[in-house]
């Protein structure tokens, strides 16, 4: 009974949130499902399967750390205490994310003049502080709080985005950045920005065509970054092991091409999630819901992690395709949410 009152009560919140409708769906709907390599999903799933707040997930758990580790028996155990749930209504929008590779300074330079800041002490969680254009014209400098100076001003734009990092710093170290908050502005996209103002069509945006038109641009650049109001700010991740992925919002590492962002509002965070993604290069695949994004809203809207360097991100950057996401929920909240709807 208390697992049923849980699920209505997500259910309300989920419908409060934006009226989405749940269907359950079959295993056997989801296209190349068996083909899927389940084990390594599973394992994504462990990571962060002792953080799902709800209790009648930890049973699960229990059980998934019992699975032998092969793809039958990790499928087997999905088929067995899940059903898959469309929350909302397709086609969904999938775009991708990584880790950044990028250079940097301990101290300013010629070269390196842009910095990335610490979380000022004074800023509270979900306070709505200075702009974008407002900590770019200096409001910051000189009260110690850069972590590391950039080369470039539209890579630390785009780290902003990615939310995480890797940057080798001129004394030959390698340290790891993670999100530490934002200044409560809501994002806004400049790729749209580009197509509102006639300069690129929709079909033309992409990060590559977005980088390339800001430097061809220096000033009229700084004032198209500036239309997203939204800025963030970084912590030094310590002891993070260069195989492993960015802090995720579970406070765990996210897992390449395992882990999505996505919307809490409607995905459970740590929840499995499969996504049936179109496009050029078409993903059918078990990810869990390990991340969240400031662009990230919706019951069909995912960010997809690819991954860190430079082949991780030209993969991402062209990722803007439809599809379906599916939910994978313990039954009976599955079934509650959808009789619900």
């Amino acid at each position: 009974m208390a697992a049923l009152f849980r699920s209505l009560c997500l259910l309300l919140a989920l419908t409060g949130a934006g009226m989405a409708q749940a269907q359950v769906v079959e295993f056997e709907s989801l296209a190349g499902w068996r083909e899927d390599g389940q084990a390594s999903a599973l394992r994504a799933f462990l990571d962060t399967c002792d953080r799902i707040g709800p209790e009648d997930w930890a049973p699960l758990c229990a059980l998934a750390a019992d699975v032998p580790p092969d793809d039958g028996s990790a499928r087997a155990f999905f088929e067995l205490f899940f059903k898959p749930v469309v929350i909302g209504t397709p086609p969904a929008l999938f775009t991708g994310y990584y880790e950044p590779e990028l250079d940097g300074s301990p101290v300013r330079t010629p070269r390196y003049a842009w910095p990335i800041y610490r979380r000022p002490p004074e800023l509270p969680d979900g306070a709505v502080w200075h702009s974008r254009a407002t900590i770019e014209s200096g409001i910051l400098r000189g009260r110690g709080l850069e972590i590391a100076w950039l080369d470039d001003p539209v890579e630390v734009f785009f780290l902003q985005i990615q939310g995480s990092g890797r940057i080798r710093m001129t004394d030959g170290r390698v340290i790891r950045v993670g999100y530490a908050g934002k200044n409560g502005h809501p994002y806004r996209s400049v790729g749209q920005e580009l197509v509102r103002r006639g300069i690129m069509s929709a079909h033309q945006v992409s990060a590559g065509a977005i980088r390339a038109w800001v430097r061809a641009h220096p000033g009229a650049g700084d004032d198209l970054l500036n239309t997203n109001p939204s800025y963030v700010f970084f912590r030094k991740l310590g002891n993070l092991p260069a195989e492993k992925g960015p802090i995720g919002a579970m406070g765990r590492s996210i897992t390449p091409l395992r882990s999505l962002a996505v919307d809490p509002k409607f995905t459970p965070l740590g929840a499995p999630v499969w996504i049936e993604k179109e496009g050029r290069a078409p993903l059918n695949r078990l990810m869990v819901a390990q991340d969240t994004g400031g662009a990230i809203k919706g019951a069909q809207r995912a960010d997809i992690f690819y991954g860190f360097g430079d082949a991780a991100g030209q993969a991402a950057g062209d990722v803007k395709d439809g599809g379906r996401m599916v939910v994978l929920l313990p039954i009976d909240r599955a079934y509650a949410l959808a009789s619900g709807g």
